[in-house]
């Protein structure tokens, strides 16, 4: 591995993790950003050559780390791009892989468990914690029938702005900051797309999302 970029915005884990990833790639470069601009910084200065890896938490204090996800893969689509997270819900989860991520760890395994992942990578593994991968196949298999888009379902701009962050993990206050409308006025958006998709919760409202090229 040439370069590995290491996105945590606590120095604690983020020091933890340099010395994880030191010992599994030893003479790779590795940088430690706190925030999501200082991520995008970085990647400016990047070629898409030599080997890449990314452990990238998704919680930042300037916005999601999915966002930073699909740069990546669009700069670099070569990368290794693990989500390194204490996230395991699946919202996070679909917006995460639906924007790029090649596997999703969660920060609260041993370091060695967490080291063997990332070596497994070598031999053609997939870098996951199993019960994000439980919850993957189990959400895919009560879902079988849900991934083709309806296209007669027409949703207005603004709501297809809500779904848009929704499916990127966004809380309703964040969506609305972003959006720069008001929490209540956020809420009623997302009634109205669960009503007019038919989905009840937000981890279908991501798959919806992702289906639409949205995330």
């Amino acid at each position: 591995m040439d370069s590995i970029l290491i996105v945590e915005d606590l120095a604690p884990t983020r020091d933890w993790l340099h010395a994880l990833v030191r010992r599994v790639y030893p003479n790779a470069q590795i940088i430690g950003c706190a925030t999501l601009r200082a991520g995008y910084d970085w990647l400016a200065q990047q070629q898409p050559d030599g080997s890449f890896l990314g452990l990238i938490d998704l919680g930042l204090p300037d916005g999601s780390g999915v966002d930073l996800i699909r740069q990546l893969r669009l700069k670099l689509p070569d990368a290794r791009i693990i989500v390194s997270t204490l996230y395991d819900d699946d919202a996070h989860i679909l917006a995460a892989l639906a924007a790029g991520a090649t596997g999703y760890l969660l920060k609260d395994e041993e370091s060695e468990i967490i080291e063997a992942r990332l070596r497994g990578m070598e031999r053609g593994e997939v870098a996951m914690t199993p019960s994000i991968s439980r919850r993957i196949l189990e959400h895919f298999r009560k879902n079988a029938g849900f991934f083709a888009v309806d296209s007669a379902v027409l949703l207005t701009p603004r709501e297809m702005d809500v779904l848009r962050l929704i499916g990127r993990g966004l809380k309703v206050a964040e969506a609305a900051a972003s959006l720069g409308i008001s929490a209540q006025t956020t809420a009623g958006y997302i009634k109205s797309v669960y009503r007019k998709l038919d989905v009840n919760t937000r981890a279908e409202a991501a798959l919806e999302a992702a289906k639409r090229g949205l995330v």
